[in-house]
Formats: structure tokens, sequence, C-alpha cells
């Protein structure tokens, strides 16, 4: 089983940043897909971004150009830069990884989600 631990939410006033990250609770072989979603009430889960196996990023379209995916893949945490944050950028945020253990067993693990406000 691997846990993931989010930290970085909070209140923040449009056009301020955040980071969020995201830390395997263990050791892991290997990450094959990670990434961050979000969550409005009564709207379903949606894709912020995500990176590809060859580091290659991918943007929900109303986060382009403002925020960046990243990880260290050596301390197997992802981190999430959120620029020029809007109003509708406010939702529960959730880290996602799949991969291998060091066990060599496939794992698929979600954060317990962080609550991002903007509003000022």
């Amino acid at each position: 089983q691997v846990r993931l631990e989010e930290s970085g939410g909070g209140l923040v006033q449009p056009g301020g940043s955040l980071r969020l990250s995201c830390a395997a609770s263990r050791s892991i072989l290997s990450i094959e897909r990670m990434g961050w979603y979000r969550e409005l009430p009564g709207k379903p889960r949606e894709l912020v971004a995500t990176m590809a196996r060859d580091h290659t990023p991918d943007y929900g379209d109303s986060v382009k150009g403002r925020f960046i995916i990243s990880r260290d893949g050596a301390n197997h945490r992802i981190f999430l830069q959120m620029n020029n944050l809007r109003p509708e950028d406010s939702a529960v945020y959730y880290c996602h990884l799949a991969g291998l253990t060091n066990e060599f067993r496939g794992f698929d693990s979600w954060g317990q989600g962080l609550q991002v406000t903007v509003s000022s």
C-alpha cells in the first residue's frame, strides 16, 4: 500500500501563487503515471495536469500557461506550481500516482485532497 501525503493548500488572493506537494509514504520502484486533479462540489473530478513517464506534461485547458507540474523522482514527490490563481481555481485538489513498489507490485493511489481557495 502506498499512501500519498499532500501539502501546500490554503487561501490565496486572486493573482497569487501556491505550490502543492505530494509525497509517497514509502520508497517505490517506479512511477508510471502521475497527476493532479481537482473537484468542485457537485461536479466530476477534472484533470489539472499530468506527466507521462517520459516527463511530457499535459494540462487542462483552463490552467495552461499558469500551472506547472514537476517531479522529484529521487524522493518520490510531485509538485504543482499554481500561478496567477483565479477564483474559479478554488477546489479540492488531489494528487495521483500509479506505478510499482519495490516488491514489483502495482499501486494506484490518490491523496486525501487539499482545499485551495482563491478569494480576496
